[in-house]
């Protein structure tokens, strides 16, 4: 049953007592903490901006906390849940507390790191409680499949938030941090603190807020600018020459590749903003540099087969001179 607010929202006694109806004991290999206070979820939407028109994406709904606040404004809501109780128990949790709603939601079995397409017509916003131990993967995985998704607000636990939102220069600018930016504009939106779950995390969370925007032009692939990204920050504390050698060959190779991309080859991946990684990838890509690295594999496999063939040096056991009376 509704009132005229909309949903009736969770509270703490409400998520209890549903999960011990399923006998449901929440699991840090999901990274399972559910929100149990409306006012939060009802923040989340406020900040997401979301509306009518929309059709949300919401990863990890659990026992459906921030779904119920996201039917009130949204036009559609596709939940994607890998927990087989969970996704059985949604509709009807809905069924129950928003039935004028319930013809909004989509529940999709499956695991988001899995997921290949979605049923509905295309997602347009992304608001989600994302799980803990995936949140980074997930963002990715989810902004690559899914260019329908114009915008977003998730929330992370907090550490992850900086990363995400950090900037060149910052001590937590890293992979996360590059990766998101090919695809958007990212700000921290705000903490979250961590009596709002059940059961409570060690960490305070953090709000993340992104809006799509074109990927920087270039001629080379998406993969290999973050092959690129990945390398330079294998070892932080290396400099690029010396990160990049495992992907140019050689150290003279990634000399040249940076030289070329216009980059201080004495300088440091969390220095670089996206672009930089493009241009990167673009000099490893040159006709020439090809050239180069495909010439250095043959010299390289030349002398591995000379040395193949090469007879080993005999080694004569020395003599023992000990006198020994005469007798050999």
């Amino acid at each position: 049953m509704t009132t005229s607010a909309g949903p009736r929202l969770l509270g703490p006694a409400d998520v209890r007592a549903l999960a011990a109806a399923l006998d449901l004991r929440p699991t840090k290999q999901r990274g399972q903490n559910f929100v149990i206070d409306a006012n939060t979820v009802r923040r989340l939407v406020r900040e997401s901006g979301v509306g009518p028109d929309d059709v949300v994406l919401e990863v990890g709904p659990g026992l459906g906390s921030l779904t119920l606040a996201l039917l009130a404004v949204a036009g559609r809501v596709v939940a994607v849940e890998i927990d087989d109780k969970l996704a059985a128990l949604l509709p009807e949790t809905v069924a129950d507390r928003a039935p004028d709603h319930a013809a909004g939601l989509r529940v999709v079995h499956a695991d988001a790191l899995r997921v290949t397409a979605l049923p509905g017509p295309p997602p347009t916003a992304l608001v989600a409680n994302l799980p803990y131990n995936v949140s980074v993967p997930v963002l990715l995985h989810l902004l690559a499949l899914l260019p329908s998704l114009e915008r977003g607000l998730v929330m992370v636990q907090a550490e992850v938030a900086d990363r995400l939102a950090a900037r060149p220069g910052s001590k937590v600018y890293g992979i996360p941090s590059v990766k998101v930016a090919w695809y958007a504009s990212v700000r921290r939106a705000g903490t979250i603190g961590r009596t709002v779950f059940w059961p409570a995390p060690n960490v305070d969370s953090g709000l993340v807020s992104w809006t799509r925007r074109d990927p920087p032009e270039t001629g080379v692939s998406r993969e290999a600018v973050f092959a690129v990204v990945d390398a330079a920050f294998a070892q932080r504390r290396k400099t690029l020459r010396a990160a990049l050698r495992g992907l140019t060959g050689s150290t003279e190779a990634s000399q040249a590749a940076l030289a070329t991309a216009g980059i201080d080859p004495e300088a440091r991946g969390e220095v670089l903003e996206i672009g930089a990684f493009v241009r990167i990838a673009e000099a490893l890509d040159s006709p020439v540099d090809r050239v180069d690295r495909v010439e250095r594999v043959e010299r390289v496999e030349r002398v591995e087969r000379v040395e193949q063939t090469v007879e080993p040096v005999q080694t004569v056991e020395p003599v023992d001179t000990v006198n020994t009376g005469g007798r050999p």
